[in-house]
């Protein structure tokens, strides 16, 4: 009986944890488009951290848009982890190829209540219709 015990407090505390997501920032993914993120669409819960690791020099990452107006701004090629605190919609883009629609949305916590705010932020060149095809598959 305490074998069961102390392996149902290992397998709760394990859950509990916050995860860890990679994400790459790619000149061309395995399907051949070009200037992606490797998620586009990144899901996780509150408390967990997303890494976000340039595969060449001439990206990086900036957040346009969140719940809790989050300030950033990555310097290009520098690799850039950030830990998700409050729930809701966060869309970032590579700012030297956000034209041509290298975005990408994290929504945490599955809340999706900022949807609207989202999608009135700014987006240009083929980020538009991307962020519209993005907010639609939410």
């Amino acid at each position: 009986m305490k074998l069961f015990t102390v392996m149902a407090i290992l397998f709760i505390s394990t859950s509990a944890s916050a995860a860890d997501m990679t994400i790459e920032m790619l000149n061309k993914d395995a399907d051949g488009n070009k200037m992606v993120f490797s998620e586009e669409i990144a899901r996780v819960d509150i408390g967990d951290i997303i890494t976000w690791i340039p595969t060449t020099k001439g990206h990086n990452v900036e957040m346009i848009s969140s719940p809790n107006d989050m300030k950033l701004k990555s310097k290009n090629g520098k690799e850039v982890k950030i830990s998700f605190d409050k729930a809701g919609i966060y869309y970032y883009w590579c700012t030297p190829h956000k034209g041509m629609g290298m975005i990408g949305l994290v929504v945490v916590g599955n809340d999706t209540s900022n949807l609207d705010q989202i999608a009135k932020a700014k987006a240009m060149g083929k980020s538009k219709k991307k962020l519209k095809k993005l907010l639609a598959e939410l």
